[in-house]
């Protein structure tokens, strides 16, 4: 998958696993990713999936309808890609944090569907819930930080709620924060992730 990575300067802090949302890049969510784990590494990912033109993770049928046979395609290749961008750059797959903005949160979001270790934390801004019917894994423990429009006309407000109680429920420890700025990722909504961040004991 196109990506970039950038090594951190702080060894034992967690790699930050970038994921942006539909027509984004590797590069979009950088300067969010240094505004909340200043000096940590940095892997950013590209989708591999085009919709006009616009790069994204996993397939949709329509606004809000998700391809739910590519998005478990797409959950493992991406999957497969942080086991092996791990080895070859040398980080610790096991102390990887996912931050995702839309498209991208929902990608992070199936990935802790199927996998019960596949992140050490998450901050996702405005997700969705990526599929229904499935057992979750046991997520106990798992710091998860969901930032959500109470105004989103993309995620409406029992989309996001539901997807924290299916988190909560298999165990994590999910943290809300709730804006007026529709889907719109604002300055106030990355400050209260980076706020939450550093109160985690990594």
């Amino acid at each position: 998958m196109k990506h970039i990575y950038k090594a951190g300067k702080q060894p034992d802090a967690p790699t930050l696993l970038l994921l942006h949302g539909t027509g984004g890049t590797e590069n979009d969510l950088i300067g969010l990713a240094e505004m909340i784990a200043p000096g940590a590494a940095i892997l950013g990912v590209r989708g591999n999936v085009s919709e006009n033109g616009m790069p994204r993770f996993f397939r949709r049928l329509a606004e809000g309808v998700f391809d739910e046979e590519d998005l478990i395609v797409r959950t493992a290749e991406l999957g497969a890609f942080i086991d092996a961008a791990a080895v070859e750059y040398g980080f610790d797959r096991s102390n990887v944090y996912a931050l995702g903005y839309s498209n991208g949160a929902n990608i992070a979001a199936s990935l802790m569907f199927h996998q019960a270790d596949v992140f050490k934390g998450a901050i996702l801004h405005h997700p969705m819930v990526p599929l229904r019917g499935l057992t979750l894994p046991n997520l106990k423990g798992l710091p998860v930080f969901i930032g959500a429009g109470e105004n989103d006309p993309i995620v409406p407000r029992r989309e996001t709620e539901e997807l924290a109680s299916l988190l909560s429920g298999a165990g994590a420890d999910v943290h809300m924060h709730w804006e007026r700025q529709g889907h719109q990722l604002t300055r106030t909504e990355a400050e209260a992730a980076a706020a939450w961040y550093k109160s985690q004991a990594y």
